[in-house]
């Protein structure tokens, strides 16, 4: 049925396919619509992580090597849905570290500076992380971000970035680019970034391109091998429920990831595991994304992340929840407009290519930080950004039509 149709939470929640993942969750008292920063608790993933205490207690070192879910690869366990999320191929992907750390270990390999091309191309309102990150590996080389670091900003007056203004900035410093580092969902909009056209426009100058899937994995479809991504870095206690600080992950395109030139740091889980125990001091990398590891898998948040992409698996995958997600989408976006218009706005992009699960909110008169207080107040659990945003995400594994009205009967009963 369409929207047209389903005109009631109501009927639209009797009649969602994916309605009873939401006994799948454990949900704060309330509703909770803060998916896009930290992902709500799948049950299963007590079990998981209750499975490994055990296995540690009773098992001890030996956990390493024994059974199915020996320590030794644990991370393997994950290796195949989380090519399926990100439309990879397995040999592509891997668990490991957080974000961040990531990122500097990928941008070790991929940017790669010399006279002419040392330029980084990211956006102005990057998260801080992501910037801090590059102004260090700027300043790592002997560079200096001022010269080495060229930002991209939305137009004077407008919210969102538009692609035609990245497009053009990377032909504009095309001859001097060494890497673009752009976000797959803008974390403060919500844009959706036109990935493939970007990684387009970056190989067309010669520059390697990379994403920060923090926001994206996830929340929407990706296709990364074929769109031909250079590297690309994720967080997983967002939209894939790892956790608070859960286990991070790393893409690198096949074309580069047995290529033995490439300067990487080195540590011994990125060695061939069939001689890693031996305990020799000659690095014989794997030939996959798992030569960028450096140390042993963090085996509890690995365990409770797979209870969340388990979930995926049992849906369909990526393309059954952006299913949802769209209709979901769509209904906030109509009662936020039959209700609130001219009292709240939405900066998030209208067409649905450019936008993911969540929505950027701003109060009309204001006094945002008031109604945001409101919302906790009241048990609506979303997020404050500055300077003037509530980030709201009805997220299709676990929240309700239902939980999208009560979010706008608060907001009608508190926005002046």
């Amino acid at each position: 049925m369409s929207l047209g149709t389903l005109l009631t939470a109501a009927e639209l929640d009797a009649a969602d396919p994916l309605a009873d993942l939401r006994h799948e969750f454990e949900l704060p008292d309330g509703t909770y619509l803060i998916g896009n920063s930290l992902g709500a608790l799948p049950r299963a993933a007590r079990d998981h992580v209750n499975v490994e205490l055990d296995r540690w207690a009773t098992l001890g070192g030996e956990g390493h090597f024994t059974g199915d879910l020996a320590w030794k690869g644990y991370h393997d366990l994950l290796t195949r849905q989380l090519a399926d999320i990100t439309g990879a191929r397995p040999d592509e992907v891997v668990a490991m570290n957080s974000l961040t750390v990531n990122l500097h270990l990928l941008l070790v390999s991929f940017y790669r500076p010399t006279a002419d091309r040392h330029k980084i191309l990211i956006e102005d309102h990057a998260f801080p992380s992501d910037h801090f990150a590059v102004e260090s590996q700027i300043r790592q080389r002997g560079l200096d971000p001022e010269t080495s670091l060229v930002t991209v900003s939305p137009r004077e007056g407008e919210e969102v970035l538009r692609p035609e203004d990245l497009l053009a900035a990377i032909a504009e410093h095309g001859d001097e680019l060494a890497v673009v580092l752009l976000p797959g969902v803008q974390y403060y909009t919500g844009q959706v970034l036109p990935m493939a056209d970007i990684v387009a426009a970056g190989h067309e100058v010669g520059a390697l391109v990379g994403f920060d899937l923090a926001h994206a994995i996830g929340n929407i479809e990706l296709e990364l091998h074929d769109w031909g991504v250079d590297f690309a870095v994720w967080c997983s206690y967002k939209y894939l429920n790892g956790g608070p600080g859960g286990v991070g992950g790393a893409f690198v395109h096949h074309d580069h990831v047995d290529d033995q030139d490439l300067p990487k740091f080195l540590g011994w889980w990125g060695t061939d595991p069939a001689t890693r125990f031996e305990m020799a001091t000659r690095f014989v990398p794997i030939p996959t994304v798992e030569s960028w590891q450096l140390s042993n898998a963090p085996v509890l948040p690995m365990a409770a992340l797979r209870a969340s992409l388990d979930l995926v698996d049992r849906v369909g995958g990526m393309a059954a929840l952006r299913a949802k997600a769209e209709r979901q989408i769509d209904y906030l976006d109509r009662r936020l407009t039959e209700t609130l218009a001219g009292r709240v706005e939405n900066v998030t992009p209208k067409a649905l290519a450019e936008r993911g699960c969540q929505h950027a909110l701003r109060v009309v008169a204001g006094d945002g930080q008031r109604v945001f207080r409101a919302l906790q107040e009241e048990h609506v659990f979303c997020d404050w950004r500055e300077p003037d945003v509530i980030r709201v995400a009805p997220v299709p594994l676990y929240n309700s039509f239902a939980d999208i009205d009560r979010l706008v009967d608060v907001l009608d009963q508190t926005v002046s």
